[in-house]
């Protein structure tokens, strides 16, 4: 099961995509589902919300890997956005607009432009996200370099690179910016994250949860403490970003990895997924904790409040 980048707009619901081709929508209230589509068709893998009302774009896992923009009012596909001819491994939308950015197994990257992706080939499979201002993307390319990109000139290239230690046990699965703009956080197959500085691309903290697990790593503000960074294996685990200490871990305990990880700063909740979908209030948790450090909630890249 997969979670969106980003709830609603309005913090309303939360829309989750499965195997068995489904696109379930939840009340983030009440964490009950509130609708269930289907793709059966075409299948459904990375799918994100829009600013528009009711409408998200979502990739394939059957027959094509074009993307397509769907209303979910009504079921109907508005608009098709081919390009890519191998499946789509990135999903990110822009914070400020309807522009998106993919990339794919193809080696291909690009921004939703019209109704085609203007595609940028690259050395490797590509994972990106844009910046908390929606005109800076950054590229993980080949789980070894950071390259960033003014939207406005996407077609001139990376106006900076940054080139990390290889490490071959694992892949680079996501990459997200904190909503300050400062960091980045890159997420693995491996169990391990990296934190970086979004501006000189040097690795402040490397987190790591288990070998051989799928790590999603997200940024959750402290309004005492700074950033905090939430990592996965089948528990929830918490460090602190500015001195890489860990803090805490979730006392729950679920049957398989979790792969997902959304925070919701509206009710201060946050949505797990695995082979089941959890959502819980950030106050009724409870952590083992490991210093004395205040706990807010496991979340995403958030600003400070």
């Amino acid at each position: 099961m997969k979670l969106t980048d980003n709830v609603l707009s309005n913090g309303e619901t939360i829309i989750s995509s499965s195997d068995d081709d489904s696109l379930v929508l939840y009340d983030c209230q009440d964490g009950k589902p509130k609708r269930t589509l289907y793709s059966k068709k075409y299948g459904v893998d990375l799918i994100r919300y829009t600013h528009a009302a009711n409408t998200v774009v979502y990739s394939f896992n059957k027959i094509d890997d074009t993307i397509r923009y769907l209303s979910l009012h009504d079921n109907k596909y508005i608009r098709y956005f081919p390009g890519h001819n191998k499946r789509v491994t990135a999903l990110s939308m822009s914070p400020v607009d309807d522009t998106f950015i993919s990339g794919s197994l193809d080696k291909t990257m690009g921004p939703a432009v019209s109704a085609r992706c203007g595609l940028m080939h690259l050395q490797g499979k590509p994972v990106c996200s844009f910046d908390p201002g929606g005109l800076i993307v950054a590229a993980g390319v080949n789980s070894e370099m950071v390259k960033l990109y003014d939207l406005r000139s996407f077609d001139k290239g990376p106006f900076a690179t940054f080139k990390l230690q290889y490490d071959r046990t694992c892949e680079w699965t996501g990459l997200k910016f904190s909503n300050d703009g400062k960091l980045i956080l890159v997420s693995t197959n491996g169990g391990a994250l990296r934190l970086l500085d979004a501006f000189k691309g040097a690795v402040m903290h490397s987190f790591g949860v288990r070998d051989n697990t799928h790590s999603s790593g997200h940024l959750k503000p402290r309004r005492q403490s700074g950033m905090k960074v939430a990592g996965l294996d089948e528990k929830i685990h918490m460090w602190n970003a500015e001195s890489g200490m860990k803090v805490a871990e979730s006392g729950m305990k679920v049957a398989g990895p979790i792969t997902c990880l959304q925070f919701n700063p509206k009710f201060m909740t946050f949505s797990s997924a695995c082979s089941n979908m959890v959502m819980l209030k950030t106050h009724n948790l409870t952590y083992r904790m490991l210093s004395k450090s205040v706990l807010s909630s496991a979340g995403i890249l958030a600003p400070h409040y």
